[in-house]
């Protein structure tokens, strides 16, 4: 390992720009003759509109024109799509309700837009959006999932009768049933997945521009993943052929998942821009956010676990109740399915398991993934089960997991996961030294004589990441690949672009992908510059979410990386009159074995640009390609341990320690790989405390501001310790995991079994509020 190579705590080239204010986000951008949009948005979470005058805003200064969801129509724009098919147990396709994106006739949820301004300002557009008219005939609304699939419940889409989308099952329900016939003891648990608003620091926004002389688009947009809108855009959605089409996502200020969509926002900009043949502008602002981003989690679920009278599991069956909100989105129908009931058997070895899952529309914001998507729904459910089974058989919670903890690898579950590799004794063994847990009972009563309730939980996690391979997802139903792409460009005077696939929308990738280049030629990170974000620059990729760009995107840089150095040492060998078998690559230098003969990598460089002494038959110049679809998922596992402390008479919650031991295999830059955790560890405890996106009976929301929705502060967090243990990956040649969703995913079991634990009683939801807490404590 050098000082900028794999391994190595290199402080991130990008933050430079981004805490001086140089960043360039989609809103700094500023075109020629630019317009703003700005939508209305219906008040209702359910109606029909009826009619859209425009008249008096047309005459409002500055208005350029007024566009509604008819014209939409009118002009054949398609409507969104759900990329992910999934089939009911009963062999029907799943439900999916027409999504235009300005609605012509039927608003579903609060936000939905109806029309848009066209005006030469943001304000000048929100002024004239006041002045349209729209007139409608509210319906009954329905939020509620289980009200939602009563009979006689308001129904959203005449394609999904009775509001559900699908009825799918997964897992071997005869084994399952097999197995709680014969169980010593049966632990029952009700939770519910709170609804959370993901809220990432830059809102969303787009800007296009429509080019008449060439017909040609272009679209800057907050987009996690560039080509993949692109394609979706021109394959479904009727806005431009792909070549006609550039989308460019600049720097990006995080996504969490929200931001992998394509939302009616970009298609109405687009569109718009060729109508009024000038560039579109919209920034969305908070308010429009909390409407309309994508939410996350929501889940209500029935599970059951059997165990022997050894305390082994011998079955798991699980119901779960998946809200998708008023439309299905562009993955959602894979989270709480594919992403979800495939990680239930946990770090366990569970014999059985089956899962149902019946997917609900309801009145409400469209729900798809979130940090972590679906795998924290599923860790949540397992490690509060587990808790919960460890009072019931009154055992303690760290060893009821060792004794059902995975101990061979490679190791089949019941529900498709093949796990690779693991070492879950290793994490839990870190982590209960890290917080002295067997000292826990001692410090527990020095609390209560100080009037405060102690507690203790822990949290062991599992999820799948690097989604792979291809054809195994497709065989599932999704709808595109997800392999990565790689270009690797030597410059005449031996600097190095990385063209990726991948997209950087806080994860680093600028440095850590450097840091490889570095480790393997040798050459200062400086010499390295990533290219991403823009489909005209980079050859088609599929984008970042699910942990997926160092497993599969720093792969296809690898790969791409070999066959540059394929062809470098051939060059060398060649000049130093020497085999290509003797030639190695040391800092920064190609290098004869066992002599003093070397030639600096930008010579070589050099030599392959004027082509004066290359090899015979050999091409000019030195650049190289790859793309990598992985053999399969990529499994990150880890223990976190929760101590807090309960005030009973307020229900607030202090922590007094939180450790987390993680398994992702080789570390890169354990510095952002730290950033990462902390991050994740954020959001997962803002779920257990504080973050719920609520709706009221009619639909409305009512935590649409962060007046109303309560973010996690600094103050409401504790300093993490962390610690990692390693099992290689075995799946790609960096030995990598992942990291990027893990503390969302371990964190809320964790917080949630500390706190039940503290107050001695289990039946607590999230987010604990001190209120919650509070009743909880003092009920009957």
């Amino acid at each position: 390992m050098g000082v900028e190579g794999i391994g190595a705590r290199v402080v991130r080239k990008e933050d430079k720009r981004f805490i001086t204010g140089k960043g360039r986000y989609v809103d700094d951008i500023k075109l020629p003759g630019m317009t703003h949009a700005y939508f209305i948005r219906s008040p209702h979470a359910h109606a029909k509109v009826k009619g859209i005058d425009s008249s008096a805003a047309l005459k409002m200064p500055g208005v350029v024109a007024v566009l509604t969801g008819q014209q939409l129509v009118d002009d054949k724009v398609g409507n969104l799509i759900c990329g992910w098919a999934i089939t009911s147990k009963d062999g029907s396709p799943m439900k999916m309700g027409a999504w235009p994106a300005m609605a012509p006739e039927t608003v579903r949820f609060v936000g939905q837009a109806v029309a848009v301004v066209i005006a030469e300002s943001k304000n000048l557009a929100r002024d004239a959006a006041e002045a349209v008219v729209v007139d409608y005939e509210e319906l009954p609304a329905v939020a509620d999932m289980h009200a939602a699939i009563k009979a006689g419940a308001p129904q959203l889409h005449p394609e999904a009768p009775g509001n559900q989308v699908y009825d799918w099952v997964i897992g071997d329900e005869g084994a399952v049933d097999a197995a709680f016939s014969k169980a010593a003891n049966v632990v029952k648990l009700d939770v519910t997945n709170n609804r959370l608003a993901p809220n990432a620091m830059e809102p969303r926004a787009a800007i296009a521009d429509y080019d008449a002389a060439e017909e040609h688009f272009t679209l800057y947009t907050t987009s996690q993943n560039p080509h993949v809108a692109r394609l979706v855009l021109s394959a479904f959605y009727n806005i431009a052929p792909e070549h006609k089409l550039r989308v460019i996502a600049p720097d990006v200020g995080g996504g969490f998942g929200s931001k992998i969509f394509i939302y009616p926002e970009e298609m109405v900009a687009l569109w718009a821009s060729k109508k009024v043949g000038r560039p579109v502008k919209w920034t969305g602002d908070r308010t429009e956010a909390f409407l309309t981003d994508a939410h996350g989690r929501d889940h209500v679920t029935h599970a059951e676990m059997a165990f022997d009278a050894n305390n082994k599991i011998t079955g798991l069956k699980v119901k779960t109740y998946a809200n998708f909100g008023a439309y299905m989105s562009l993955f959602s129908s894979s989270v709480p399915t594919y992403l979800y009931a495939t990680l239930l058997s946990g770090q366990y070895n569970i014999p059985a398991i089956h899962a149902e899952v019946i997917g609900v529309y309801t009145n409400t914001t469209p729900v798809d993934a979130y940090r972590g998507a679906g795998r924290p729904e599923a860790s949540y459910l397992l490690e509060r089960l587990m808790e919960t089974a460890a009072r019931q058989l009154k055992v303690d919670p760290a060893q009821l997991r060792r004794t059902n903890f995975i101990t061979q690898f490679p190791h089949q579950t019941p529900v498709i996961m093949a796990y690779d590799t693991g070492d879950f004794n290793a994490s839990l063994d870190a982590a209960m030294k890290a917080i002295d847990y067997a000292g826990f009972p001692a410090r527990k009563a020095q609390a209560k004589s100080q009037g405060k309730l102690r507690g203790i939980g822990v949290s062991c996690y599992i999820e799948a990441c690097g989604i792979a391979p291809s054809k195994a997802v497709g065989s599932l139903g999704a709808g595109v690949g997800l392999w990565e792409s790689a270009e690797v460009r030597v410059n005449p005077v031996g600097t190095i672009e990385i063209l990726t696939g991948s997209h950087s929308h806080g994860q680093g990738h600028e440095t850590t992908f450097c840091q490889l280049v570095a480790d393997r030629l040798g050459v200062p990170i400086s010499q390295v510059s990533i290219v991403h974000g823009d489909t005209d620059k980079v050859q088609f990729g599929m984008g970042t979410y699910g942990s997926r760009s160092a497993a599969v995107g720093l792969t296809a840089i690898l790969k791409a990386m070999e066959k540059m150095e394929s062809k470098a040492k051939k060059i060398a060998a060649h000049a130093l009159e020497a085999s290509e078998a003797d030639i190695v690559i040391e800092n920064g230098e190609f290098k004869v074995t066992g002599t003093d003969k070397a030639i600096a990598f930008p010579m070589v460089a050099l030599a392959a640009y004027t082509a004066h002494n290359l090899p015979e038959g050999m091409e000019p110049g030195l650049k190289e390609s790859a793309f990598y679809d992985p053999t399969n998922f990529t499994f990150p596992a880890g223990a976190y341990i929760c101590e807090l402390e309960v005030d009973p008479g307020t229900g607030k919650t202090s922590f007094v320690n939180f450790v987390a031991a993680d398994d992702f295999g080789r570390l890169i830059n354990p510095m952002i790989v730290e950033g990462q955790v902390h991050g994740g560890l954020a959001q997962g405890i803002g779920q257990a405390l504080l973050e719920h996106a609520i709706y009221d009976a009619n639909g409305q929301p009512v935590t649409a501001s962060f007046m109303d929705y309560s973010m996690p502060r600094a103050d409401d967090l504790p300093s993490f310790n962390l610690s990692h243990t390693t099992t290689l990956c075995p799946g790609n040649p960096l030995g990598i995991k992942g990291c990027g969703e893990a503390g969302a995913i371990g964190a809320s079991a964790a917080v949630i079994n500390a706190i039940t634990d503290a107050i001695g009683k289990n039946n607590l939801e999230m987010p604990a509020t001190p209120d919650r807490v509070w009743r909880t404590i003092h009920a009957a």
